[in-house]
């Protein structure tokens, strides 16, 4: 039997449920796998506007059959519920949290229980954690995702490299739930990036979905025939460019593109059309992810791009 977060499922069976804090509930399936292994945790759209994880999730959930599994696999289809139903772009719509920025979590706040909830129910059962991204609804990127920096980054680096995504991050986030629970508790896990623009397109579910299995038979949980995978490289170092004022922002870059130290990513204007700032590469590097919106907020991201000089190919 395993037990995890109030559930118990039998070996070779798995359960659809409601799991979380109180009065939060999100939509989960528990798989206990026929033989023993490890605990994976997967999740989706801890950013509400970031889609093509869930259906992926879903469609995962229902395919897998518990008695080919070794191991146990968690699969929480949506963390951010309400942020979903209520249309917002990232955060929880009950406080503004950013369930990426807000570990360890609180008790006064709906984001923080998700988090403590996370802490104490789910992480202390788990092995590795596969957190499923995307750009927002005013963010385009090419999928990349982030390994830990801090802690377990050898074996997280490792499944990152039986994924079949071009561009590997160091990361050294404490504050979300992949960075927490790998720089702080030590869970080796990954947090995967595909698609954007607030759409879910049917090829980026697909490869979400091929993720997954390659995560799964990277761990030795379920095995998968179909390894083969791009080239990579690992990026140690990245920027992320925020804006230094309030503005429209006019990008000059693409998603995937190389740019050359110096050269112009973007410029912001007044409502007038009077020109406020140009931004310019600090060095040459991919750009890994922007801003596509007109939107410029003070400290808001407008891109961020990996550094050459901190890159290499495998």
């Amino acid at each position: 039997m395993f037990v995890i977060a109030s559930q118990s499922v039998r070996k070779g069976t798995k359960k659809q449920c409601m799991t979380g804090p109180d009065g939060y509930p999100m939509p989960a399936t528990v798989i206990a796998g026929a033989q023993e292994g490890k605990t994976v945790l997967v999740t989706a759209q801890i950013h509400s506007g970031e889609y093509p994880g869930t259906p992926a999730a879903v469609n995962t959930a229902k395919r897998i059959d518990p008695l080919q599994v070794h191991g146990n696999i968690i699969i929480v289809h949506c963390v951010n519920v309400s942020g979903f139903c209520a249309g917002t772009d990232a955060y929880v719509p009950e406080d503004g949290g950013n369930l990426n920025a807000c570990y360890p979590g609180d008790k006064d706040t709906v984001s923080g229980r998700i988090a403590q909830f996370f802490i104490n129910e789910i992480f202390p059962h788990v092995d590795f954690v596969l957190d499923l991204h995307s750009g927002g609804m005013t963010e385009s990127l090419t999928p990349c995702l982030f390994w830990p920096g801090i802690k377990v980054s050898e074996e997280s680096l490792r499944v990152a490299k039986a994924l079949d995504i071009p561009y590997l991050v160091q990361s050294f986030n404490r504050k979300g739930e992949c960075g927490y629970a790998a720089n702080v508790l030590g869970i080796p896990g990954l947090l995967l990036e595909r698609g954007g623009s607030g759409l879910c397109r049917k090829e980026w579910v697909e490869a979400y979905e091929r993720d997954i299995a390659l995560c799964l038979n990277a761990l030795g949980i379920l095995p998968c025939t179909d390894t083969e995978v791009c080239d990579k490289k690992v990026i140690r170092k990245a920027v992320y460019l925020t804006a230094e004022e309030d503005g429209i922002w006019f990008p000059a870059v693409r998603e995937g593109q190389h740019v050359e130290k110096g050269q112009v990513l973007g410029h912001t204007e007044d409502f007038f059309g009077d020109p406020l700032r140009t931004y310019h590469a600090e060095d040459s590097g991919i750009i890994l992810y922007y801003t596509s919106g007109l939107r410029a907020k003070k400290g808001s991201s407008l891109a961020a791009y990996s550094l050459d000089a901190y890159t290499e190919d495998i």
